[in-house]
């Protein structure tokens, strides 16, 4: 069983998934790493580091979305180092080649079932993220989905969900009804993101990233998944939504103190 999740899904503390939006770079990519990695060890946290290496959904055909052969060198620099990753996959030919250790399906993607089973078969745990369309007792589906190919090691990640155009709206009662299927994590930057609310591109509000992740903490959950970035503003992918680097520290100990005190 990958140490990663055999932790998320046993231990009381949380766990912190966490990382750039997408590769850029493989030096950007390894500091980041590294720094979170620092950070969740001296707090004492189980980590997990992910970067997508291709975001296929962009708002604009124009939009940066990638490299795979760099991203894969990059996990292989990261998982090196003892950092275990997380990437996205869209297409099933791509669960098999992707050298990450946990593999994630896109929320518009959640309830495709060859994807699925293509993740599945790797033998690797799953992250499934809840689509912006679902009720959450609708994701009792998608595990189902998932155990019926004889694999059981999945989470379910909640999003935020439509709320109108332009944006999403965070129902926190969803937490605890997924909970009922598998371990719950709480993606606390997309949930504040703003879809194709720029025009050709997407939007977001960093301040309300932490405002999420506290008050899913408060649920009791397994883990919180959140991008973070050096410089987001100058992302080149989810830059508006994205946690500063800086600021990862103090949000981390601040979402401990609440989950020590939920868990206790």
């Amino acid at each position: 069983m990958n140490n990663f999740y055999n932790s998320l899904a046993n231990d009381k503390k949380l766990s912190i998934i966490a990382g750039p939006c997408v590769f850029e770079n493989q030096e950007l990519a390894v500091e980041i790493a590294e720094t979170l990695k620092e950070i969740c060890d001296d707090l004492s946290v189980n980590f997990c580091f992910k970067m997508s290496f291709d975001k296929a959904n962009r708002t604009s055909s124009s939009s940066y979305r990638g490299d795979f052969d760099g991203a894969y060198y990059a996990f292989d620099s990261i998982r090196n180092r003892g950092i275990p990753t997380l990437t996205d996959v869209h297409e099933s030919w791509q669960c098999s080649v992707t050298n990450a250790d946990i593999l994630q399906i896109p929320a518009f993607l959640c309830r495709q079932t060859d994807l699925l089973k293509s993740a599945a078969e790797t033998g690797k745990p799953v992250n499934v993220k809840k689509g912006q369309f679902l009720s959450p007792w609708e994701t009792k589906n998608i595990v189902d989905k998932i155990k019926s190919f004889g694999y059981n090691e999945v989470m379910l990640t909640e999003r935020g969900t439509t709320f109108g155009y332009n944006n999403l709206v965070v129902d926190m009662r969803s937490l605890e009804v997924m909970k009922e299927y598998a371990p719950v994590i709480m993606d606390c930057t997309h949930a504040v993101q703003y879809p194709g609310g720029q025009g050709g591109s997407s939007g977001g509000d960093r301040r309300f990233a932490s405002v999420i992740a506290y008050a899913a903490t408060a649920v009791s959950i397994a883990g919180l998944f959140m991008e973070v970035h050096p410089d987001p503003d100058n992302a080149p992918s989810d830059g508006p939504n994205m946690i500063k680097l800086k600021d990862f520290p103090k949000i981390i100990e601040q979402i401990l103190e609440i989950d020590g005190v939920v868990k206790k």
